[in-house]
């Protein structure tokens, strides 16, 4: 499908797929459900780590009543690593060999070893790994040295880095993720929210300079880049592949489609979002986010200020999950977020816009308002001429 369109394909861990990467979103939204529809059609599926639990009522069940703080966040931790291998098997059922499935995992979140522990035990095809840099994971990933790593990161010099350090290691990235701050939704990979005019991060600018980078390091074996953030026509993947992109991520174009793990609540907030309702600011991890101006995130961003000026006692998690290795709230960081993370993100799976907080990337929708299948999406991305019926 992808030659017929004029596009390459992408080769990764031997096989030839669809230039399409469905990227990784929590709490609930990419899950097995969606990740197994992109393999089963050629593209890259990818399953959130984030609290997989919400997605199964026994596992809530089992732990949403705790009140120990000491055994709370081992059980948590033990019923997301129980949904995930559910998850990945749910995703492998769906995809029957096809494709490739991946694994997302924030370096920011405390139980982030023992995620990618189970995703490789699991046997899944890929690792994915963001929201910081990920030195340790040619370690964690030793006894699986068949199983594709791949780091998101947002500017060369950050590249340049992961490549010095994983060669070390005896290493490389079997893939690249570029992921655009000014474009991507969820966690930005930006100091601060004034960084992400930051014309480092051009596309036209990261690309070429990772290639000859890479050109000049002497690096033998091809490392696909896989740009990731304004992707919503074959027209952005066919320029992204002549500055030096092997495939695109999208991650806000497939949590509306029908496949989407998420309520349909949660896929009609992101569809129906104009520009001027999203917003940008400062997560509880540290990072700059980008999401939908909703009735809580306005009520948060009033209020900011004072919570800040009193956050500086650390106190235990109000979730008992302690999901984040650094959480303004929890911690008392008052230079960063003070808000539950976890808590509002899963009122947005539910599809709750009074209390969720709905990650949304900056661009336009393939679809509009509409609610469509992947496998339109994967077909209007792939037809350099796509039906008039594809385009309403």
């Amino acid at each position: 499908m992808a030659q017929d369109g004029g596009l390459r394909s992408l080769h990764l861990c031997g096989r030839a797929l669809l230039p399409v990467v469905q990227g990784g979103m929590g709490v609930g939204v990419s899950a097995g459900g969606l990740a197994g529809t992109v393999a089963s059609l050629g593209a890259v599926g990818t399953i959130s780590s984030v609290d997989l639990r919400r997605l199964h009522p026994d596992l809530m069940q089992a732990t949403q009543y705790l009140r120990d703080p000491g055994s709370a966040a081992e059980a948590i931790n033990l019923a997301n690593l129980v949904a995930l291998q559910r998850e990945i098997a749910r995703a492998r059922e769906l995809s029957q060999g096809r494709g490739l499935l991946a694994v997302n995992v924030m370096k920011a979140l405390s139980a982030y070893p023992e995620l990618v522990r189970t995703a490789l035990e699991a046997g899944i095809d890929a690792v994915v790994v963001g929201a910081g840099l990920p030195l340790d994971l040619p370690e964690l990933a030793r006894d699986f040295p068949d199983t594709a790593l791949i780091p998101i990161l947002s500017d060369a010099r950050g590249v340049q880095l992961i490549l010095r350090k994983w060669e070390k290691k005896g290493r490389l990235p079997d893939a690249i993720v570029i992921e655009h701050p000014r474009l991507a939704g969820g966690h930005l990979g930006a100091a601060k929210v004034a960084d992400l005019q930051d014309t480092r991060f051009d596309f036209e600018v990261v690309l070429p300079e990772v290639r000859k980078f890479m050109q000049s390091a002497g690096y033998e074996r091809h490392i696909p880049l896989i740009a990731a953030g304004g992707v919503s026509c074959h027209a952005d993947i066919n320029r992204l592949q002549a500055l030096g992109a092997d495939a695109v991520q999208l991650g806000t174009a497939f949590a509306v489609t029908c496949e989407s793990d998420a309520e349909l609540g949660f896929k009609q907030v992101l569809a129906r979002a104009k520009p001027e309702d999203i917003v940008e600011f400062v997560s509880v991890a540290g990072l700059p986010a980008r999401a939908v101006r909703t009735p809580w995130l306005d009520k948060y961003l009033r209020i900011e200020p004072k919570l800040k000026a009193v956050a500086h006692v650390k106190k235990h998690c109000n979730m008992l999950f302690d999901c984040l290795a650094q959480c303004g709230l929890r911690d008392g960081k008052s230079e960063i977020g003070q808000f539950c993370i976890d808590q509002q993100l899963g009122h947005a799976l539910e599809g709750d816009k009074q209390r969720g907080l709905f990650f949304r990337g900056a661009g336009r929708l393939p679809f509009g308002e509409q609610i469509r299948p992947v496998q339109d999406l994967l077909q209007w991305l792939m037809s350099a001429a796509p039906s008039a019926a594809s385009a309403a």
